[in-house]
């Protein structure tokens, strides 16, 4: 009763009925692969579409995102399955090439840009983030190494990209199952 305004929010958790879930275009796409780094038996696609890797070896995962105009406030975050653990290449010297050694890399031939294509990046336990304010409309690339450390299978959730403060614009990955053997 009286005069003002009534703020409220509605929220609601909910979990999907199947672990498989499917690639989603709304505004980004994303694609995850996973590469061995020192011997190519290390990884494996099996015909199911499952990801077969040796216990201990160091892999590369690669993200490709496709952003289909320019956006703004972007986070791409790829979960890891729970027998990965990311490999900090400020701690431990890194198989893969530093990025931002190329003055192509980002905006495409006579681009100014030095650096990847992303401004911060969190590696966490649990998930690797990237974060950039300004994302032209074009293909890029994130990489990042970890170690399989645990035998299982695990479901990984889909690698996502979107607009932060605009949700409804995101792209996601299918699901991924790891086997670690």
């Amino acid at each position: 009763d009286g005069p003002g305004r009534l703020y409220y929010r509605i929220g609601m958790d909910y979990a999907p009925r199947s672990l498989e879930i499917a690639a989603a275009q709304q505004g980004f796409e994303v694609e995850r692969r996973y590469q061995a780094i020192e011997d190519p038996a290390d990884v494996q696609r099996l015909p199911d579409g499952s990801w077969q890797i040796r216990a201990g070896a160091r892999i590369a995962v690669e993200l490709t995102m496709v952003a289909t105009a320019s956006r703004y406030h972007v986070a791409l975050v790829d979960p890891l399955p729970a027998g990965l653990e990311v490999i900090n290449p400020d701690l431990t010297p890194s198989a893969i090439p530093p990025e931002g050694t190329n003055p192509l890399q980002r905006g495409g031939r006579g681009s100014w840009w030095w650096g990847p294509w992303y401004q911060h990046q969190n590696l966490r336990d649990n998930r690797v983030e990237a974060f950039t304010a300004l994302l032209p409309g074009g293909v890029y690339s994130y990489r990042y190494e970890a170690r399989a450390t645990t035998p299982g299978e695990f479901v990984v959730p889909p690698a996502k990209a979107e607009e932060m403060y605009t949700p409804e614009t995101f792209g996601r990955s299918a699901s991924d199952r790891v086997v670690v053997k």
